[in-house]
């Protein structure tokens, strides 16, 4: 197996286009509680604390809500909530899980082309209600686009739509649960270094293999951990980055992929997804193959889209992430690190701002005990739908590569 299938092309000469200058993050809890409006606040408020500035400053806000959320639980009128002035970008951005890398990919766009210089974007959810997470996420996906089809199958939330991928790819490629207690095990060694993270203990194999089934193949420590919370970054243009107390985090390069109906009958192989759309523009723009990565922050809610993220950003070749994962290669200490801060499973689970949060802490060289030995260009990866809705980026402490 090559890692990262072949060395990496001569990358030419490469500016970044924008810049994380701030970040910040709300109260994190498993206890319900504070608004996503007010969690929201926290994060943007910090966010600023973190930058050293005002709200004078900002001239563009981007929101993201839970795709299962109204409107009104994180509306436009947070710009009144903190106190901001006159703005030339405002919007709610609704892409389900491809959602926080879009806002970023925007504000960098706006920024590019004169019509902003500080975008706060911020997502903010709180599905842990006094029902618990697993009430709040058990509506249905609608895979079938049969109206009523699936819940009246039995088929009820994300857990249900991926524990069929689950399947899947065991068929298609002889893989079996043990390549998922893999993906989780890998997951919790982060966890273990990063003193925020919700699940640090060992999760040895008798822990995993005896948890309970949520969905056959997927056991509880297959899924992730939803907290109440919100994280806020401010994008910004270079110029702004020259002068900002903290290590900048550049952005470079963004790539989407949303994949036509490979899910249905006749479509062949059923186990890609858009990730392989969104990683061929993403490499196209800076002339390189996946093995310019030193690190990845995937969005993965379960463990096999862990694997199915390895292999359709090109990581290693279709049908080899489960030996990847076990060879300890994602693990602390391996080639290729990968959820650093533990990811979705182990740390916390907020969507897209979950692996955001966590690349920026890398980018800054502030990640402590699981701090990656070298940072110079991160993959940060987003996902909508069961897979279809493909985000991604990379990130950066050099304003050239």
């Amino acid at each position: 197996m090559e890692l990262g299938l072949g060395k990496v092309k001569a990358v030419r000469k490469f500016v970044a286009k924008a810049a994380i200058t701030g970040l910040g993050q709300s109260t994190f809890s498993r206890e319900p509680g504070s608004s996503p409006r007010a969690l929201a606040a926290q994060a943007c408020l910090a966010a600023l604390a973190d930058r050293s500035a005002g709200v004078d400053i900002i001239d563009g806000l981007l929101l993201n809500r839970s795709p299962i959320e109204p409107s009104e639980v994180l509306p436009l009128h947070l710009k009144r909530d903190l106190g901001l002035g006159d703005l030339s970008l405002l919007a709610s951005i609704e892409a389900e899980g491809s959602s926080a890398i879009q806002m970023i990919q925007y504000a960098a766009l706006a920024i590019e082309a004169g019509g902003a210089s500080n975008v706060l974007c911020v997502f903010a959810d709180a599905p842990v209600r006094s029902a618990g997470a697993a009430k709040t996420y058990s509506g249905s996906m609608d895979l079938t686009g049969l109206p009523g089809w699936d819940a009246s199958s039995g088929l009820h939330g994300a857990v249900g739509a991926f524990a069929i991928s689950a399947q899947r790819y065991f068929h298609v490629y002889g893989a079996d649960d043990r390549a998922l207690y893999a993906a989780a095990s890998a997951d919790r060694a982060w966890a273990s270094l990063n003193p925020q993270a919700f699940i640090r203990g060992p999760l040895g194999e008798d822990d995993y293999f005896n948890s309970r089934w949520i969905v056959e193949p997927l056991r509880l420590f297959d899924c992730a951990f939803p907290v109440n919370g919100a994280v806020a970054v401010i994008v910004s243009s270079l110029d702004e980055a020259d002068n900002c107390p903290k290590q900048p985090a550049y952005l470079h390069a963004f790539g989407q992929g949303h994949s036509g109906a490979r899910n249905l009958a006749g479509n062949s192989p059923e186990t890609q997804t858009g990730a392989e759309i969104a990683s061929a523009k993403l490499l196209e723009t800076l002339g390189a193959t996946p093995a310019l990565y030193d690190y990845c922050e995937l969005y993965s809610p379960f463990t096999i889209t862990s694997i199915l993220a390895l292999e359709g950003y090109g990581l290693c070749q279709p049908g080899e992430a489960p030996d990847l994962i076990a060879s300890g290669t994602t693990k602390p200490g391996g080639k290729l690190p990968v959820n650093t801060g533990g990811g979705h499973l182990s740390s916390y689970y907020l969507q897209g701002m979950t692996p955001v949060h966590e690349a920026v802490v890398q980018a800054r060289g502030d990640g402590g005990e699981r701090q990656v030995p070298k940072n110079d260009i991160g993959l940060v990866t987003g996902f909508g739908g069961r897979m279809e809705y493909h985000s991604a980026m990379t990130i950066s402490p050099h304003r050239e590569l």
